[in-house]
């Protein structure tokens, strides 16, 4: 019985590009309680890889957290299998805004802690004890308010390609360290501000929300469904879409356009632009973003010493790169020394020392 991928990102591509079939990108979690997560994570696959679905999706006793493709031709089989599955009975699935039959490559079903990496410890508060979940029309008047402080929950990397206007984009490289950040800027506000908060697709606020309810914070909202839903919704109803830019996800597609608005720029020359890339040298693989013209004089690389090693015949890389950890860079999204005009998003509360910022 098949229980892992078994197929190559190259094998897997010719198989699709054969197939010639349209593909669904979407995402969805469930906070629940999972007794046995490799059990369930063996039924899964099983369902799944018989359906063509590729994607990564954890799971853990807390619950589920997937995003995934697959045929769009199957996707109410995929919608019927989940209502099987008493937790995941009519769960909201957020469709990708941009589609892309290559987005997912092989199908990674694993067992973790946790299905987002908070580093919180959930017996110490009442996790199900959440914010208000708003929509995209409630949230456009709340965010509004004088008295809301909207915060971004996602890294700097993310948010440097694409926030809300008005919005606090905490300089942070994981999940964990904007909630300490958030906590410690408005502890004096805890009663007196609106905390409005939002990520790509909710999940980071499901906890969120809650950890900060139990932290003593009395109005804490956050956007149903994320930055993907609340596109939906403002294309659907014909709202004023608030957030400029791109939605950056975490697949083959790197990011969602969601306005014209490019408000990144390129980290080696400094010019506007808003598409990351990895370091073609394998032994970095930073995560950065590049313009066209750097990318052709760069040949794809972070620097010159990445762009010397790129040149060499490929068993010579490998040579260097045996014995030799991952570089610290990988785990740095655009945030090496070397790059001059990387961004540093430092505004992280400013909006209650000021009077508001204009967009």
């Amino acid at each position: 019985m098949q229980l892992y991928n078994t197929l190559s990102a190259k094998e897997r591509a010719e198989l699709i590009e054969k197939a010639g079939k349209d593909r669904l990108t979407l995402s969805f979690y469930k906070y629940a309680k999972i007794e046995n997560p490799q059990e369930f994570r063996d039924q899964l696959f099983i369902v799944w890889n018989s359906l063509d679905v590729l994607g990564r999706i954890y799971v853990a006793t807390e619950g589920i957290n997937g995003q995934l493709s697959l045929p769009a031709d199957r996707f109410q089989e995929f919608k019927d299998h989940l209502d099987t599955i008493d937790f995941l009975k009519g769960i909201r699935l957020n469709i990708a805004v941009e589609q892309d039959n290559m987005s997912f490559l092989k199908l990674k079903v694993k067992v973790r802690h946790k299905i987002v990496a908070d580093g919180l410890n959930d017996d110490t508060f009442d996790v199900t004890n959440k914010g208000v979940h708003v929509g995209a029309d409630e949230f456009n008047a709340l965010i509004e308010d004088e008295n809301t402080v909207l915060v971004d929950m996602r890294n700097h990397y993310e948010s440097e390609i694409g926030h809300f206007k008005n919005a606090v984009t905490p300089d942070v490289d994981t999940f964990r360290e904007s909630l300490d950040i958030i906590e410690d800027d408005l502890k004096a506000h805890k009663e007196d501000k609106n905390l409005v908060m939002y990520c790509t697709g909710g999940i980071r606020c499901e906890k969120a929300s809650a950890y900060f309810k139990h932290k003593g914070f009395k109005n804490v909202y956050q956007l149903e469904g994320g930055i993907i839903e609340y596109t939906r919704q403002v294309n659907e109803k014909n709202l004023e879409n608030k957030f400029i830019g791109k939605n950056f996800v975490f697949d083959e597609r790197r990011a969602e356009k969601i306005s014209e608005d490019v408000i990144a720029q390129c980290h080696q020359c400094g010019e506007p632009f808003d598409v990351h890339t990895n370091c073609a040298n394998d032994a970095c693989h930073l995560l950065f973003i590049q313009c066209d013209a750097c990318k052709e004089e760069m040949d794809n690389c972070c620097s010159a010493a990445c762009k010397e090693i790129h040149a060499l015949p490929y068993e010579e890389q490998k040579a260097l790169r045996k014995g030799q950890g991952n570089s610290n860079d990988i785990f740095k999204k655009g945030r090496a020394d070397h790059l001059p005009y990387k961004k540093d998003l430092r505004n992280i509360f400013e909006t209650l020392k000021h009077d508001k910022p204009k967009a």
